[in-house]
């Protein structure tokens, strides 16, 4: 064996190796017009050890995202702004970067560009329903203030693999549609406050700590 070989078994070895969690929890915070609003009052109310990997879905199309430059005021978690093969973490707070779709895949973050570039996005459904297939830990889908239905459409697979879901409260949501179509749905398990929805993940991701 060539010890250039050699060196190349050695790194794939090395690669293989390297161990992942997806046994966490993943809240994913889906919103679009008024969102901004809603992430700043949940974040607030969030510890930074809390246990869970906090993933904001801002169905944003074509303008970039300053989410990860404005969060971090409000918050003592680290706020990345997601790359291809990022490693999935918790207690920090992870932000969709615009024109792309989102999936989950071996513990990492896999982008590809956008699948539907005209009319309304859906980039929340898409991500949702990739974490229901690649992610074993709690799955917490909350839909906050925007326009249109995104995410609405994958409610019903995130319960059925035994996730939560909640709504942000029509009446402190500054675009109150997408909350009112994921309602609508039939699939919402809590309709709440940003504040009431940061104590309902802090409930759920604790007894998730707790269960054997």
């Amino acid at each position: 064996m060539t010890s250039h070989l050699a060196e190349q078994i050695a790194e794939l070895d090395q690669t293989v190796s390297i161990p992942f969690s997806n046994d966490f929890p993943i809240v994913c915070v889906g919103g679009s017009a008024g969102g901004l609003d809603a992430y700043i009052r949940l974040l607030r109310n969030l510890p930074a050890d809390m246990g869970a990997a906090i993933v904001i879905v801002n169905h944003v199309r074509t303008v970039a995202t300053q989410l990860h430059e404005i969060l971090p005021r409000f918050t003592s978690m680290p706020v990345e702004l997601i790359t291809d093969h990022l490693r999935i973490q918790p207690n920090r707070i992870f932000i969709i970067p615009e024109q792309r779709d989102l999936h989950v895949l071996n513990g990492d973050f896999r982008l590809e560009p956008i699948s539907k570039p005209r009319g309304w996005p859906d980039v929340i459904t898409v991500f949702l329903r990739s974490l229901t297939k690649h992610w074993r830990g709690k799955l917490i889908a909350v839909i906050v203030s925007g326009y249109d239905g995104d995410g609405a459409a994958a409610l019903r697979g995130i319960k059925e693999v035994g996730g939560i879901t909640i709504a942000q409260r029509l009446d402190t949501a500054k675009r109150p549609d997408m909350p009112e179509s994921a309602i609508a749905s039939g699939f919402v398990d809590f309709v709440l406050s940003p504040e009431d929805i940061a104590k309902a993940i802090l409930r759920i991701a604790n007894a998730e700590e707790k269960a054997p």
